[in-house]
């Protein structure tokens, strides 16, 4: 019996790891492709859209926009063609959830900054006092890499009809005077079609993981 076993151990070794591999073959093949949902104004909290778009089903992209960088520049949609990116909204003097958000989107800034498919763009919400300079002067606080993150000040209204008729991103329209701001923590993924493809709280750092993680997905998305 011994000698049975012993002639037929190879066997059964190379029979075993065929099985193996033919197992996860035939389950990698069934198992769905992972694919983030494209979102339309309609899939998104009626508060953080505005009630022009609520009932946007489909065609929803992120509309143009001319806005001015930290280093003035004029940062335009052409910037981000053919480029995935993250958006948010700020302020540099904030002390509640902005410096939380600006943390992590350093922490992406980092894992990103050798992959040429992948920028980030943040938006000031207190353009009145978030000039060029000040935003320059930030930029180089945080360590920002001009090539991969815009910090971007410009028109009030522009900014705030991005954040809630392109972006979906924020609950108050902001237009209780000078000095009334929107405020959100949302980090928003578009997609190199200027679709949005997800949402993140950039204050918790499950979520950025999350985004991370979504990341990869619309990267192999995007490149079959």
């Amino acid at each position: 019996m011994l000698k049975f076993f012993a002639r037929y151990k190879t066997f059964a070794i190379v029979f075993f790891i065929l099985s193996v591999i033919i197992i996860l073959s035939i389950y990698s093949l069934l198992k769905p492709e992972e694919r983030l949902p494209v979102y339309q104004p309609d899939m998104v909290n009626a508060e953080l859209v505005d009630s022009t778009k609520q009932y946007v089903r489909k065609y929803h992209t992120i509309s143009d926009f001319e806005l001015v960088n930290q280093n003035g520049d004029t940062i335009t949609q052409d910037y981000y063609n053919d480029k995935i990116y993250i958006a948010d909204f700020f302020f540099t003097t904030c002390l509640t959830i902005c410096p939380i958000m600006t943390d992590h989107m350093i922490e992406i800034q980092e894992e990103i900054k050798n992959d040429d498919e992948v920028l980030l763009l943040s938006h000031t919400v207190f353009p009145v006092t978030d000039s060029v300079p000040v935003l320059k002067k930030y930029a180089e606080e945080k360590g920002v890499i001009d090539e991969k993150w815009n910090l971007v000040t410009g028109d009030k209204k522009q900014i705030y009809d991005l954040a809630r008729k392109s972006y979906l991103a924020t609950k108050s329209n902001g237009d209780g005077g000078k000095y009334d701001m929107i405020h959100t923590e949302n980090f928003v993924l578009v997609d190199k079609k200027k679709q949005i493809r997800g949402f993140y709280d950039g204050t918790d750092p499950e979520a950025i993981e999350d985004l991370m993680h979504d990341l990869e997905i619309l990267k192999k998305e995007q490149t079959q």
